[in-house]
């Protein structure tokens, strides 16, 4: 069993195909959410996959098309139940497949409830190997503006451009 190659995966919002390739070295491993500041409990539940292709105008009035894929998750206690193991995830993502065609590269959203309180959605984060178990942070699924989020990484690129290797700096940064 090796270790999830990380040095391919971002810190913030991951793919599908990446979360995957990254439980394939692990597929014995539990497999542990974290959401709200806690792990979910050993009995959880994946009670639904499903892939969705979106067509939208954003704000400033540009269309928009992605595909998100969403897993389902059920926060439940299981009597003598561990958590689910790496291997068991991807084939339970691998039987979706089989009758929904699932997106590799499509953004990864999970829905979170315990049961009890309303479903929340949520963004995987960088797995990590840690206490023998495979660790996905889940964060919050905030709102945002993608003609300021565009812009933002626009002035990001720019700010790197010009602040690059040495040869460049004279010409934007002090």
């Amino acid at each position: 069993m090796s270790a999830p190659d990380n040095t391919k995966i971002r810190n913030d919002d991951i793919s599908l195909g990446l979360l995957l390739e990254t439980l394939a070295g692990a597929s014995e491993l539990p497999l542990v959410f974290h959401y709200d500041d806690r792990p979910v409990k050993a009995g959880y539940h994946v009670t639904e996959v499903k892939a969705a292709q979106f067509a939208a105008l954003d704000c400033g009035a540009n269309p928009e098309a992605w595909t998100e894929i969403f897993v389902q998750l059920w926060d439940v206690d299981g009597e003598d139940r561990a958590h689910m193991p790496a291997g068991k995830f991807a084939a339970i993502i691998r039987k979706v497949s089989e009758h929904v065609q699932l997106e590799e590269s499509a953004k990864l959203t999970f829905e979170v409830s315990d049961g009890v309180r309303p479903m929340q959605l949520y963004c995987a984060s960088l797995p990590k190997l840690r206490d023998n178990a495979v660790h996905v942070e889940l964060a919050p699924r905030p709102a945002s503006c993608k003609p300021r989020d565009r812009w933002l990484a626009e002035e990001r690129s720019k700010a790197i451009a010009c602040c690059g290797p040495a040869s460049s700096k004279s010409a934007c940064c002090p």
